[in-house]
């Protein structure tokens, strides 16, 4: 092992007692104190110094890989629900050649997972949805010069970080973004759940905070109402237009805490609120903000998602915001979110909130496309076995691409999506089943110069017709050395190998924490934000919190 991961070790062994203290401390204070992030050229320095160079093949997990029990604080009850999802298995190419699915945009796993270590905890791996730890980042893809062609596409092949033996191709899509002036009117309707589940000070208050932010954005042809729902339901404030500020803060500082929670009856005048003030060619939708403790009406996945369904056809939208801990049903709002054509933030600190509500404002609230899916035909003369990474909720039969009443994701103005696949090339050993006895000898004909064809199908926010765009994805263009890649590859690699680390995968390999945090730090960026050099902080968390419980 390298010297510096050696010294790095014995320092992080000596540091994990007061990483686990820290980590414990007050979580927004934290969040708002991030640091700017490393310079271009301190990565530049750092990636030709091969820092991230990759393990040379796929083994038993090295012990400072080693995945400790969960730590549980005292006191710390625990009623979250998460969907426990099998990894993407590895498909020959041979047999299934295609792979589809449809986008995410939704990151609430990833500051659902930043909350479990700032409290002092490693998340429960059923908890961890790796596209959604990749798409929280965006990517400097190429921008869209205007809404007829409302996507870019960029791909980039290398190797793998965890595995020498196979290739990972990186697909980003980057949306037209709508300049905010430019924006539609707005017609949003704040469904607030103000049970007795939420009187807790990450719940409740840090809502009504994050809500105030998004007021502050509002202009006067926006609309405002607000809901409430917990045994009962009620307006609390009539549609108000966007620049009578004081009011709607008036009407959400005025919010108190209280009863169960019958979040049935909060969905349905949400919606008639929002049909009744419909602004024909303008943004129409729920903002639905609660914990997710359902405990009276509807609390069934299946029974929300048929009503949601339903009220989706109204041409309303409906986003979620998730807060709180200790009894966050992050199953359910992911899902209703999903079925709602909207998206799923789980917001931790009021930085979050600011990210969400105001920086990312127009991806939030404005969809540029719906229904979008993405196919991807592997070449089986080039390619033996490839899998997905993440997106395990979000399979689509082949058939279905074409299908245009299968519902899929929806894409807002400037947001970025991201997949990643590991594949093994042909005669490579990176290959994890066994061949056919008896294969196809036509693959031999096949084209040699595409690793890939991929394919994105969409629909304009109010079209019924699905609009196809194609990209072949050269085997030319692809890079025999990580080093050669852009800072987009390795630290999406990066945040990609840390979900499989939290998921405790067979598919990472040897792959360490340490490691993970050198290829991390080898592609920080500008990072004017700060937030890959707070993901690096979060990667030297968890390892103080797997050394402390050793």
């Amino acid at each position: 092992m390298k010297n510096s991961v050696i010294s790095g070790l014995l320092l992080r062994t000596a540091l994990a007692g007061g990483l686990v203290l820290l980590a414990a401390c007050d979580v927004q204070q934290q969040n708002e104190q991030r640091s700017t992030g490393a310079t271009v050229s301190e990565a530049n320095a750092k990636a030709s110094s091969g820092l991230y160079e990759a393990p040379a093949s796929m083994g038993a997990p090295m012990e400072t890989r080693e995945r400790k029990t969960q730590i549980i604080l005292p006191g710390l009850e625990d009623r979250e629900n998460y969907a426990d999802l099998d990894e993407s298995p590895v498909h020959l190419v041979s047999q299934a050649p295609v792979s589809t699915f449809s986008v995410d945009v939704d990151t609430g796993s990833y500051t659902n997972m930043r909350r479990y270590l700032n409290e002092g905890q490693l998340p429960p791996k059923e908890a961890v949805r790796i596209e959604e730890f990749v798409n929280y980042f965006d990517y400097d893809y190429p921008i869209p010069s205007d809404q007829d062609a409302p996507f870019t596409v960029t791909t980039e092949v290398a190797p793998t970080p965890w595995n020498g033996n196979t290739k990972l191709l990186h697909i980003g899509i980057k949306a037209y973004d709508e300049p905010h002036a430019e924006r539609p009117p707005a017609n949003l309707v704040f469904l607030v759940d103000v049970s007795g589940s939420m009187q807790a000070r990450d719940k409740l208050p840090l809502l009504q905070s994050s809500l105030k932010l998004l007021v502050n954005r509002m202009r006067e042809q926006d609309r405002i109402a607000l809901v409430t729902y917990a045994g009962n339901t009620q307006l609390v404030l009539e549609p108000t237009a966007g620049d009578e500020k004081a009011k709607i803060i008036r009407a959400i500082d005025n919010l108190t805490a209280g009863g169960s929670t019958n979040g049935e009856a909060g969905i349905n005048l949400a919606y008639d609120q929002a049909e009744e003030t419909m602004i024909e060619d303008g943004i129409n939708r729920v903002i639905l903000a609660t914990d997710g403790d359902l405990n009276v009406g509807l609390s069934n996945v299946d029974k929300l998602r048929d009503l949601i369904k339903e009220k989706r056809k109204s041409g309303v939208s409906l986003s979620v915001l998730g807060f709180g801990t200790g009894n966050l049903n992050d199953h359910l709002l992911e899902q209703v979110a999903d079925f709602g054509n909207g998206n799923y933030a789980y917001i931790d600190t009021l930085s979050e909130a600011r990210k969400v509500l105001v920086e990312e404002i127009s991806s939030t609230l404005m969809t540029v496309a719906k229904d979008v899916k993405l196919q991807v035909e592997f070449n089986p003369g080039i390619v033996a076995e490839y899998r997905l990474i993440g997106y395990e909720n979000r399979a689509l039969k082949r058939e279905d691409f074409n299908n245009d009443k299968v519902d899929a994701g929806e894409i807002g103005a400037g947001h970025t999506v991201t997949a990643l696949y590991e594949v093994a090339l042909v005669g490579s050993n990176g290959t994890k089943v066994d061949p056919l006895r008896y294969s196809d000898p036509a693959v031999l004909t096949a084209s040699q110069n595409e690793l890939a064809f991929i394919k994105v199908r969409y629909k304009e926010p109010e079209g019924k017709k699905s609009k196809l765009l194609e990209y072949p994805v050269m085997v030319a263009d692809m890079h025999d050395d990580l080093r050669e890649t852009g800072n987009r590859f390795r630290f999406s690699a990066a945040v990609a190998a840390f979900g499989h680390y939290l998921r405790d995968s067979d598919y990472l390999g040897e792959m360490s924490l340490l490691d993970i945090q050198e290829l991390a730090e080898s592609s920080l960026g500008e990072d004017i934000q700060g937030y890959r050099r707070e993901f690096v902080t979060l990667l030297e968390l968890a390892d103080g919190l797997n050394l402390a419980s050793r």
